[in-house]
């Protein structure tokens, strides 16, 4: 956990980032930040919702230039289950279980970003209403003529103060490299504050924009913009 820490801190761009665990007491967080590059994506801020859902939303209106890939849900609740995601999978998953039907079908119905050349992996993660989660990553095979990739991890339960992690990407560079392996083991702190601060502070501040942290259905936001 140790070394997964270490790598965060020094990564100057892991891109976007979800980690799903366990709070001292058996609290359910959910951990999820932007960065950008382009002053597109830099141009965002997230809001919260009136039914306690997370929207992104332009910082400024007119600079908005294409709202595809950056404007969506990341938090919503439905049928019980909290669903984090990176992307407007969070209303696929949402839609899916309104319908009876599963996470894991949501997803399959899904892909990659449209970014050529670095097909941005969309990261999701579920909290169950029984305290179970799911971590699920679609990225692409490579860079040239790509198919679809996907894992799809289901926890029975978690382990007090550790948490999992998906980023979107490993690094800097041109394409950008997408996440490999599995989900890496974080910490968890105390309280929602204390993660929102520690996982802020080892964002590359030339890059970070938003973070939120879901702490058993309560949402506190920072939004670099504000």
């Amino acid at each position: 956990m140790e070394g997964n820490v270490e790598w965060l801190k020094n990564n100057p761009y892991p891109g976007r980032g979800i980690i799903m665990g366990l709070g001292p007491n058996g609290e359910q967080v959910q951990i999820y930040w932007l960065m950008g590059r382009s002053e597109n994506s830099k141009n965002r801020i997230f809001v919260q919702n009136a039914d306690g859902s997370v929207s992104t939303k332009a910082f400024d209106e007119k600079k908005l230039t294409d709202p595809s890939l950056i404007i969506y849900n990341p938090l919503r609740i439905a049928n019980g289950v909290q669903i984090i995601s990176n992307g407007d999978q969070t209303d696929t998953i949402a839609e899916f279980l309104a319908k009876g039907k599963s996470v894991e079908d949501a997803l399959k119905t899904r892909t990659y970003e449209p970014d050529a050349p670095n097909y941005t992996p969309r990261i999701s993660g579920v909290f169950y209403p029984n305290g179970s989660y799911a971590l699920s990553i679609l990225k692409a095979n490579g860079k040239e003529n790509p198919k679809r990739e996907s894992i799809f991890i289901e926890k029975e339960v978690g382990v007090a103060n550790t948490g999992e992690m998906l980023t979107t990407y490993e690094g800097n560079s041109d394409p950008l490299p997408s996440f490999i392996g599995l989900p890496r083991l974080m910490p968890i702190k105390s309280t929602a504050q204390e993660n929102l601060d520690f996982y802020w502070d080892m964002l590359n501040p030339k890059y970070r924009i938003s973070i939120l942290v879901n702490w058993q259905n309560s949402v506190i936001i920072r939004n670099v913009n504000l």
